[in-house]
């Protein structure tokens, strides 16, 4: 019985320590945000092309994706397709591990 409880134990111990260690980036994101005055978020797009306007010369009005890319017509529309995109991606997960714990349990 105190094999198991053992076990139980080190679990505790590694789920608190999970728990701290996002805690600790929470805080350190949340602290390096507030100090920063009039900073931004850059995308990698905007910065993919920043570099190579930089290192190839061509102004970045002239380059363009080889895919043209559909643009979203309000922040609000594009905002919700995100979500439904972190949704999908989360039910996705979700069956796999359930999937995974559920063969788990059958052996």
């Amino acid at each position: 019985m105190q094999h198991g409880g053992r076990r139980m134990a080190k679990k505790r111990n590694l789920e608190i320590l999970a728990v701290v260690t996002i805690a600790v980036f929470c805080i350190i994101f949340l602290y390096t945000s507030m100090t920063q005055k009039n900073a931004e978020f850059a995308g990698t797009d905007d910065i993919a092309a920043g570099r190579m306007t930089g290192s190839s010369g061509t102004p970045a009005e002239e380059i363009h994706p080889l895919i043209p890319q559909w643009v979203p017509p309000s922040a609000e529309v594009e905002s919700t397709l995100f979500a439904l995109q972190a949704a999908i991606g989360g039910m996705i997960i979700g069956g796999v591990f359930g999937f995974w714990i559920g063969q788990k349990k059958k052996t």
